[in-house]
C-alpha cells in the first residue's frame, strides 16, 4: 500500500513530559534502531515503520536527517540481551522480561525502564487434543509452545494460572510440558494435528486462525487468569540510548501515539501494512477484524503491570518489587491512568 497522509493533526497527540535536555539536538545520535517480534501485537511498530511516523516526528523536532532500522526476533532472550548490551535502543519486549531487565539493573545509572506500553491483549492457550479441557487435563503426552520457556509473558501467565489451580507451591508444575518455538511455527504445528506439538499460548492473530481450525480449541484465556485486560508488550528502551537522546525518544513515543490513532480510525489500512510485512495470507476482511476486536487496546498505557510484577517476586523471579506501574517506566507516560 502507498504511503500517505492519513490526515491525523499533529496538534491532536496529547503533549508529551519531556525530561530536561542537557544537549542540544545536534548531540543526539544519527538513528534508532527499534526491534519488533512477530504477530499483531506489533502492529503500532509496523505502522510507525511503513508511515515512517519516527522520521516525521523527529523532523519535527528539529532532526530531519534520522535514519530508523526495523529488525523481527522471534523471541525475548535475544531482545533482552541487545536492550543490556546497547545493540538495541528500543524493543518490544512482554511484562516479565521488562521486569527481568528492571531488577537485574535496579540502583544503577543504567537501570532500564520501558518508555510505554504497546498494547493491550490477551493470550489464549489452544488445544488440539480432544481431552484437554482445562488445565488439570494436561499429561505428560502434550507439549505446549511458548516464546521462550519460563521467561516469557506467556510461560509466566500459564504458571499463574497454574498457582491458582495447583496452589503458589506449584506454579510451575506444566513448566516440563512448555517447549520454545516462534508464534508462526507453533500455530503450524497445532494446526497440523500430527506434531507432538499440541499446545499453544498464542498471542493474535495466531489463535483467531487455530480456533478457526478443525480440532483446535480454547482451554484459557490470560484475561481471566488475570482479572481482565492486561498489558501484552512493552516498548523497552536502552537505557544509555534514551538518556542521552531525549529528542529521538521523544519522537518515538509521539509516532506509536500517532500509529495507534491510525489504527483505531483507519482498521482496513493497517490490516493492508500488517499483510505485506507479515506475508499473512488470510486476506484483507478477516485482518482488518481481528484489528478491531475490542480484545485488542491500542494504548500506550499498561494495565495489570504490578500484578504480573507481584507474582514474579513472590515466587523469586525478582528480587525487588515496583511500588506502582510507574516505577518501570520512564517519565514520559507518567501522567496515565494504568495499574
Amino acid at each position: 500500500m502507498r504511503r500517505r497522509d492519513l490526515g491525523l493533526s499533529l496538534l491532536a497527540l496529547p503533549a508529551l513530559a519531556l525530561p530536561s535536555l542537557g544537549r542540544g539536538a545536534q548531540a543526539e545520535a544519527s538513528g534508532v534502531r527499534i526491534v519488533k517480534q512477530y504477530g499483531l501485537p506489533h502492529v503500532p511498530l509496523m505502522v510507525m515503520e511503513h508511515q515512517k511516523l519516527v522520521e516525521k516526528h523527529a523532523a519535527r523536532l528539529g532532526l530531519p536527517n534520522i535514519t530508523t532500522q526495523w529488525p523481527t526476533l522471534g523471541g525475548p532472550g535475544a531482545m533482552i540481551d541487545g536492550l543490556l548490551s546497547g545493540q538495541v535502543d528500543f524493543g518490544v519486549v512482554g511484562t516479565p522480561g521488562l521486569a527481568t531487565l528492571w531488577d537485574k539493573t535496579w540502583g544503577t545509572p543504567r537501570q532500564v525502564k520501558a518508555l510505554s506500553c504497546v498494547q493491550l491483549q490477551p493470550f489464549l492457550l489452544v488445544t488440539n487434543n480432544p481431552a484437554v479441557k482445562t488445565l488439570q487435563d494436561f499429561t505428560e503426552k502434550d507439549r505446549i509452545a511458548v516464546p521462550t520457556v519460563k521467561i516469557s509473558a506467556q510461560a509466566l501467565c500459564l504458571q499463574m494460572a497454574a498457582a491458582q489451580v495447583w496452589g503458589d507451591a506449584a506454579y510451575d508444575r506444566l513448566d516440563t510440558l512448555t517447549v520454545n518455538l516462534t508464534h508462526p511455527e507453533a500455530a503450524t504445528e497445532v494446526m497440523s494435528g500430527k506434531s507432538p506439538v499440541n499446545s499453544h499460548y498464542a498471542v493474535s492473530p495466531f489463535y483467531y486462525y487455530e480456533l478457526a481450525a478443525t480440532g483446535v480449541h480454547l482451554v484459557l484465556k490470560s484475561y481471566d487468569t488475570l482479572g481482565g485486560p492486561h498489558v501484552n508488550g512493552n516498548l523497552a528502551a536502552s537505557p544509555g540510548f534514551a538518556k542521552d537522546n531525549p529528542l529521538i525518544t521523544q519522537a518515538v513515543l509521539a509516532a506509536q501515539m500517532e500509529a495507534n490513532d491510525i489504527i483505531r480510525t483507519h482498521p482496513r489500512d493497517v490490516a493492508e501494512i500488517y499483510i505485506a510485512q507479515e506475508k499473512d495470507s488470510h486476506g484483507i476482511e478477516a485482518v482488518t477484524k481481528i484489528i478491531v476486536d475490542p480484545d485488542n487496546v491500542w494504548t500506550t498505557i499498561p494495565q495489570k503491570l504490578v500484578t504480573f510484577a507481584d507474582f514474579m517476586h513472590k515466587v523469586g523471579r525478582l528480587k525487588h518489587a515496583p511500588d506502582q506501574w510507574q516505577d518501570m517506566f520512564l517519565p514520559y507516560v507518567h501522567g496515565g491512568t494504568g495499574s
